[in-house]
């Protein structure tokens, strides 16, 4: 199982980028609604501190048996996934 323990600020240009490169909006070939609102950056930004500590307990109670990675860097997910494949 893997965990990614992004920074906010990561996540938030990442967002961005993704944007950017698709234009935002709806998008009917496959039916996804691109809506950033204060809301959803919020919630990026206070995801390590809110979230995180309850998907990790979660994690723990119903998949204790799991190896779990945590990656906090997009270096460190590339590496993994080279290592998967």
């Amino acid at each position: 199982m893997i965990f990614l323990d992004l920074p906010a600020i990561t996540c938030l240009w990442g967002i961005a980028q993704r944007r950017r490169r698709h234009g935002g909006g709806q998008h009917k070939k496959d039916g996804v609604y691109d809506n950033i609102n204060w809301g959803s950056i919020r919630y990026v930004w206070g995801y390590r501190r809110e979230m995180a500590p309850r998907v990790r307990a979660l994690i723990a109670e119903h998949a204790g048996h799991a190896q779990v990675h945590i990656v906090r860097s997009r270096r460190a997910a590339n590496r993994l996934v080279e290592q998967l494949a």
